[in-house]
């Protein structure tokens, strides 16, 4: 039985969003500013279709320059579910939009009710937290780094996002006391309805300055139906996750969890998967770098290099597909470098296609992300999931 490969380049928004003023992002788009900022030199993905699919998301056909190659299916994805968060993103790619409200912290300071902060020092036993605000999570461990060496309070912020995150430091905190702390905090919040709670380890001094490390973790909770990640672990398949996929979904409908942090690390693990990957799997990747490096960070130039970067490992990772296999690549949300503030866009997101037997060329705007899991559901033979309508197959 053929194999499937989902790319997930987190936060590649292509703009278009025709809801984007709910969200106070009307014009966001994160793929057509890092074209008009850098230009980019992006061959493989151009003929994949990325260029042609912002076409599509804003309401024009391709010009001659942003034309895909006749071999690959490609579309524009508009969000159904309420949030622009990587939770929700997610779930609904895999079928399960996100149709009721997250539970958000949206005071700028003092953002965590005290009971809730009160409840999590009892039960970790800790002396206090730092920081308890919106911040960006580079930002914060630059201003409070110093103070938390000296205090041994973790560091709690949050963002636009449905999240909780605490930071601390590897070493002098403990990691897996970090862990322990932040599985606490998702036992607290679940009455919050909050998403996720996000361990976010760091190391350094204050002499020469403080990094995040690749031992992040997410707390999410579960998703509230089954998956088709669920759908295809109970027929036999074998869904193989890599990077922070396995925590996305809360550990279900997961075959085997392999860890990878890093944007070369992750593409040399999903080569690797997808290599030796047995008949009938599914390997889902995230490429987190792009969101939590360059586009929280507002790094265009970054995330400029990194698209050329991962452009330019694409045909290796191609040339892995046997026949028959499906290879599709998308995003999660979107995440403007150029845009004010350090939060996530709402935007449409590409759908690129190789193989599977799809119809090649364009497969105009989609009305929710869960095509793409209904698209994946057909590949594999599997009964329609509740949601989405899959891609047209050839003729």
């Amino acid at each position: 039985m053929a194999r499937a490969l989902l790319v997930v380049v987190d936060s590649l928004g292509i703009g278009g969003a025709a809801d984007a003023g709910r969200f106070g992002d009307t014009g966001a788009d994160t793929f057509g500013h890092i074209l008009q900022a850098r230009a980019p030199a992006l061959p493989n993905l151009r003929a994949l279709g990325l260029h042609a699919a912002h076409a599509l998301a804003h309401g024009r056909a391709p010009a001659t320059d942003e034309r895909a190659d006749p071999a690959s299916t490609w579309a524009a994805m508009q969000e159904r579910s309420t949030g622009k968060d990587t939770t929700s993103g997610h779930w609904e790619m895999c079928g399960v939009p996100v149709e009721f409200d997250w539970g958000y912290f949206t005071a700028p300071e003092h953002s965590f009710p005290p009971d809730l902060l009160d409840a999590l020092c009892s039960r970790a036993g800790l002396a206090g937290v730092l920081g308890n605000c919106r911040a960006s999570g580079t930002e914060i461990i630059e201003r409070l780094g110093r103070e938390h060496l000296a205090s041994g309070k973790p560091i709690v912020y949050t963002s636009a996002d449905s999240v909780l995150q605490i930071a601390a430091h590897e070493q002098h905190f403990g990691l897996e006391r970090l862990y322990a702390t932040c599985r606490i905090a998702r036992e607290l919040v679940d009455d919050y309805r909050i998403a996720r709670v996000i361990a976010r380890p760091f190391a350094g001094d204050a002499v020469d300055g403080f990094r995040r490390t690749g031992n992040r973790h997410d707390y999410s909770v579960p998703p509230t139906a089954p998956t088709l990640l669920d759908a295809l672990v109970a027929a036999g398949h074998q869904v193989l996750a890599i990077g922070k996929v396995s925590d996305i979904f809360a550990g279900q409908g997961i075959s085997r969890a392999i860890p990878a942090s890093g944007l070369a690390a992750l593409l040399d693990t999903t080569e690797a998967a997808f290599a030796d990957a047995p008949d009938g799997s599914l390997v889902f990747v995230n490429l987190v770098d792009f969101d939590s490096e360059y586009g929280h960070r507002r790094d265009v130039a970054g995330y400029a290099a990194a698209l050329e970067y991962f452009d330019a490992r694409l045909p290796a990772l191609l040339r892995l597909a046997q026949a028959g296999d499906l290879v599709l690549l998308t995003a999660d949300h979107g995440n403007d470098p150029t845009w004010p503030g350090s939060d996530h866009t709402r935007e449409c997101v590409p759908l690129l296609a190789v193989g599977g037997g799809l119809r090649t060329g364009a497969a105009g705007l989609r009305d929710g992300f869960a095509d793409l899991g209904q698209t994946l559901a057909r590949h594999f033979g599997l009964p329609p999931l509740r949601h989405g309508v899959a891609l047209p197959l050839s003729s």
